[in-house]
């Protein structure tokens, strides 16, 4: 009987908070609704009516169903894993209405293969005739990225009271567990603060670089929201199907690279750089490892360009080859070349070594996807920890230790954590790889898109269409949100739906 009453318990939290972070991201349709309404933009505007209704009942109904007195609810780590990548697959569904609606998806499949790559921040999409898409659902788009970025459950846990106990492991179940403030809603309004003063930010310097390049005013500010958007949660979308081509601007495409590289840093680097504290730059680890593979994998690029004389000169070389590689590895996806273009010029040397630069990533805690840099950081010096320990007497205690915003000590667990989040990785890439060699692609192809998906990137190297089979959009679809949400979360999730079907067949 206990054990019965435990169990409602359980799904009473993850449903009120569920439903709370289904209204809180609901509620963000108010923003396209308005811009439809001042741009008369009659179906759009329909279309948002009925998406906003259809998440804000669902949403209460979730609450209604939960506790009705939050105060006294106590999150363990289970529900707040649970609450998160729960709240993430009832949100892509929800959020799918309006692209779905709109007639430019050919399915509700391919509306949900675009949400998800909004949320997870990786850019690669179905959508249909993408140059004539109305305003407010191109809004739309870029504000999933946007805050995906952040995070649904950083942007719930903002709204929050401070008295709501386990907040924090909500907060970690969506991949980030850098605690910046003491209190857990603080810390989810700092990176809210941070965010939005990069917004103000980026976006007044992109439009007032599209009105130098020829845009006018308002279709700059729309321009320069949107492309800004995507820069600073390294998420790829553009308003228009060239992406980063359509703009024909080097000063342009610089800024973007400012931008993305600031977004793919860790929010806790931001705030101990913001705090005065400078030697952080180059003490923390994760920076020393993000730099280091940077160079490495865009010197290797570009000698890989060289060998086959794609591009003419050095300024070409940079703007194709280093900006690829530099929006690969921080995870962003921005493309000044056509997607093929990859495929039949750049040689297998170049894509080998741009998948790689994929899986890496970006920082921890950031709105980057891959392996992360920390994590990298992490593994390497490990390694090098054992050979030093190899190397002396035995009766000898040696403790190694890694700055990451502050000294820790590198010990046997952190160093098996990071190599089995790495591992988890790998065989998600591997997987689709395969997948898309069972489907008759190219093995670097599929490699590249697979690695392209994994990590969140949203580079394409044509693998990714409508026309590909349903099962790959299927595991493109898992292998972005777990990719985002680094795995454990989403496996909480199947346990404990596993557990609850088990206790269902047991009582009968």
């Amino acid at each position: 009987m206990k054990q019965s009453k435990r169990n409602i318990n359980d799904l009473k939290v993850i449903s009120y908070y569920t439903g709370y972070i289904v209204i809180g991201t609901g509620l963000l349709m108010i923003i396209p609704i308005l811009i439809a309404l001042f741009l008369q933009e009659k179906e759009p505007l329909i279309d948002f009516i009925i998406s906003i209704n259809i998440s804000l009942i669902i949403g209460f109904i979730l609450m209604i169903l939960g506790h009705s007195n939050k105060e006294k609810i106590y999150v363990e780590w289970k529900h707040g894993l649970v609450i998160a990548s729960l709240s993430w697959i009832m949100l892509m569904i929800l959020c799918a209405i309006p692209y779905y609606l709109s007639n430019h998806m050919v399915s509700f499949l391919d509306a949900c293969f675009d949400v998800m790559s909004g949320f997870t921040t990786t850019g690669v999409f179905l959508l249909q005739d993408l140059d004539h898409l109305s305003v407010s659902l191109n809004v739309w788009r870029h504000i999933l990225t946007f805050v995906g970025g952040q995070g649904m459950v950083v942007l719930a846990l903002t709204f929050l009271t401070s008295k709501t106990q386990g907040a924090y492991k909500m907060y970690v179940g969506e991949g980030k567990d850098i605690a910046l403030l003491p209190n857990t809603r603080n810390t989810t309004r700092l990176i809210w603060f941070i965010s939005l003063v990069y917004l103000i930010i980026g976006t007044f310097v992109f439009w007032v670089n599209g009105i130098i390049i020829g845009l006018n005013p308002l279709s700059a500010l729309y321009h320069g929201f949107c492309i800004f958007a995507s820069a600073w949660s390294t998420g790829g979308f553009g308003p228009m199907s060239q992406n980063m081509l359509y703009y024909h601007s080097f000063s342009y495409e610089i800024v973007t690279v400012i931008f993305f590289m600031i977004g793919a840093l860790n929010f806790g680097f931001h705030y101990t750089v913001w705090r005065g504290n400078k030697k952080e730059i180059y003490k923390n680890i994760e920076m020393q490892s993000f730099f280091i593979t940077i160079m490495i994998t865009s010197f290797l690029v570009v000698m890989g360009l060289n060998k086959f004389d794609v591009y003419p000169n050095a300024i070409a070389t940079f703007r194709k080859g280093v900006y690829g590689l530099l929006s690969a590895h921080t995870t962003t996806g921005f493309m000044n070349v056509y997607a093929r273009q990859f495929a039949l010029e750049w040689g297998d040397f170049s894509i080998v070594v741009m998948t790689i630069a994929m899986l890496i990533g970006g920082c921890a805690c950031s709105t980057a996807g891959g392996f992360k840099a920390l994590r990298v950081g992490i593994v390497f010096k490990g390694i090098i920890a054992d050979i030093k320990k190899s190397l002396v007497s035995e009766n000898r205690v040696k403790t190694f230790k890694y700055h990451h915003i502050k000294d820790q000590v590198l010990d046997s667990d952190v160093v098996k954590s990071s190599a089995l989040i790495i591992l988890c990785y790998m065989i998600l890439f591997i997987g689709g790889t395969l997948l898309g060699c069972f489907y008759n692609y190219p093995i670097l192809e599929s490699a590249f898109e697979s690695a392209s998906v994994t990590g969140n990137v949203g580079l394409s190297i044509g693998v990714t269409s409508i026309t590909m089979p349903q099962v790959l959009k299927i595991y493109y679809i898992v292998a972005m949100y777990l990719g985002r949400l680094e795995f454990i979360s989403v496996f909480v999730l199947i346990g404990f739906a596993i557990g609850g079907v088990k206790k269902i067949c047991a009582r009968k």
